[in-house]
């Protein structure tokens, strides 16, 4: 490693007519940041490099040295004036510029000796800064619809280079010269920074429409983000045009509810007091628009208006329905009837329109309204009836209970199935609920639950012996009775057990009578041919009369006959 003489150094810099000079870089740097300045777009190799130097554009053809770094030597630095402590040279040679000014746009120039080539590589910085701020001051109180107003005037603080300034109305950008807007725009330069502040003054006539808009401004710089303002809204006053009437209160609205008419009108402004018209009486109202009307009634349907107190020919017409629904059934409440006697339901409905009626029995819907031609236990319940007109609603309700004397329906028995007992069933209808007893003791009695008249009563009873056992239900209006034949176990094991056996040999038994009959058949047919021959030759023999032999021969016919139909069996 050698290191380069003063005097080389100085031949170097003699003989700049040999140097290169490369093109002009620009770099853009931000604002109080610190910027890095490449050398030859950092594609300096440090092993080919005797001396490296950074230096800068002065102004009128003079330049001034910042610092210089000799092959394996440390970098020393020459900079002054503004320049003192803020450079320093960077790993890959280039120049780092901390707290960059509008000041340090100028050029500033790499050069590179290498061998006995001297090489220099210009760069341009270019300093941006954002404004500081972007807002709204002097806004208007207020904007008056078709007059040209000073809305507001946008100021955009401090920036580099100056920024334009848009105006937005509900994010959406205003041009000048279209019809109620005018902008106009300067600038303004700080000498000791060289920064600029930019304000637009906007001038809107404004419409009707424009009660809730959104009026903002935005700056964008060509390397910078968009700046937007906070947004405002302005007051607009106008003149009432249009005015409507509206209704408040419960749907739908009934007889005893209360109505508020609600007269609504778009000045701005807006106007305090109206004249409101309750079907021909008029009614004013100050420092509201609201009046109210308690418990309307059927006849507060009809038509209502409200108006300016000072222009009556601006009025709102509205028609107010009141909603009713009467219904009234007979009979009604709780209900009394003999069992086989008759009820005739009469249902009348006064409404203010077309109505809906649906019946319920023990809270389960009917298909139809009851009919009662012949009430019986079953009818017993409590009925509804509900009456609809849209989501208006009313019920009534009754509750029938029929009466009558018990009556025994079912007396039945059977063996329970381990052959234990007897188990006896005793059904029975009848209201009020009957009592049931038994003329035999028995055990486990156990009672249904009493719907719709009936109920049913159960006994588990060991006859020893054949017995008739009787049920009896009974309630205040009178008493029935059936009977019942029981056997006994014992009879109807043993019964049970000869069953078994016979049908053993049942099978047996009949092919054993069918084959003796057939028998019976054959001897009594071969008895009857030996008889008639032997009749036959007696009669030769002796002269009888065959009228004997006929009947005998009638008989025999008629037992072989008999016999036969037997077989057949």
């Amino acid at each position: 490693m050698h290191l380069l003489s003063a005097s080389c150094v100085s031949a170097l810099l003699v003989s700049a007519f040999l140097c290169q000079v490369s093109g002009f870089e620009t770099v853009i740097g931000l604002y109080g940041e610190t910027l890095e300045i490449p050398c030859n777009n950092g594609a300096v190799k440090d092993e080919d490099v005797l001396l490296l130097k950074w230096k800068y554009d002065k102004g009128q053809g003079v330049s001034g040295d910042l610092l210089v770094k000799q092959k394996n030597q440390n970098v020393s630095i020459s900079a002054t004036d503004e320049y003192k402590g803020r450079v320093s040279l960077a790993a890959s040679s280039s120049l780092l510029l901390s707290a960059a000014t509008l000041s340090d746009q100028r050029t500033f120039t790499c050069m590179v000796v290498a061998s006995a080539d001297i090489s220099e590589y210009p760069v341009t910085v270019v300093i941006n800064k954002m404004p500081t701020e972007v807002e709204i001051h002097d806004k208007a109180e207020e904007l008056e619809i078709g007059k040209l107003t000073k809305l507001g005037t946008c100021v955009a603080k401090d920036a580099n280079p100056a920024v334009n300034i848009t105006w937005l109305k509900n994010n959406k950008p205003l041009v000048a010269d279209e019809e109620g807007v005018s902008i106009q725009a300067s600038l303004l330069v700080d000498p000791a920074t060289g920064l600029v502040t930019t304000t637009s003054i906007l001038e809107y006539s404004a419409k009707k429409e424009d009660t809730d808009a959104q009026f903002s401004c935005s700056t964008q710089q060509i390397a910078g983000t968009e700046l937007v303002s906070s947004p405002v809204t302005f007051s607009i006053t106008f003149s009432t045009e249009n005015i409507a009437l509206k209704v408040i209160a419960q749907d739908p609205l009934v007889e005893g509810d209360n109505v508020t008419l609600k007269c609504e009108a778009d000045g701005n402004p807006a106007p305090t007091s109206f004249n409101f018209h309750l079907k021909g009486e008029a009614v004013k109202v100050e420092n509201t628009d609201s009046y109210t009307i308690m418990k309307v009634s059927r006849n507060s349907s009809g038509e209502y208006k409200c108006s300016l107190v000072d222009d009556p020919t601006m009025e709102a017409t509205v028609d107010i329905t009141v909603q009713y629904l009467d219904i009234n059934l007979s009979p009604s409440g709780d209900i009394v009837r003999s069992a086989g006697g008759t009820l005739d339901l009469n249902l009348k409905i006064d409404a203010s329109g077309d109505t809906k009626v649906s019946w319920t029995k023990d809270n389960v819907k009917l298909d139809k309204e009851p009919k009662f031609s012949k009430v019986n236990y079953a009818h017993s319940g409590r009925y509804e009836c509900e009456v609809t007109l849209g989501l208006l609603s009313r019920k009534v309700s009754f509750e029938l209970a029929v009466e009558g004397a018990p009556v025994i329906k079912h007396l039945t028995k059977r063996r329970r199935d381990d052959g234990k007992y007897k188990v006896l069933m005793c059904e029975a209808e009848g209201s009020p609920k009957p009592a049931v007893s038994w003329s035999i003791n028995g055990t486990s009695p156990s009672e249904s639950d009493y719907v719709n008249g009936k109920i049913t009563h159960t006994i588990q009873v060991v006859p020893h012996a054949n017995l008739t056992v009787s049920c009896t239900v009974s309630n205040e209006f009178g008493v029935d009775t059936k009977a019942i034949n029981v056997s006994s176990l014992n009879e109807e094991v043993r019964m049970d057990k000869q069953d078994s056996s016979d049908d053993g040999d049942q099978t047996k038994l009949v092919v054993g009578v069918v084959v003796g009959l057939l028998v019976a058949a054959i001897v009594l047919g071969l008895a009857y041919w030996v008889y008639t021959k032997k009749s036959k030759q007696g009669s030769w023999k002796t002269g009888e009369k065959e009228d004997g032999s006929s009947e005998e021969e009638k008989k025999l016919e008629e037992k072989v006959e008999e016999n036969n139909q037997k077989a057949e069996v």
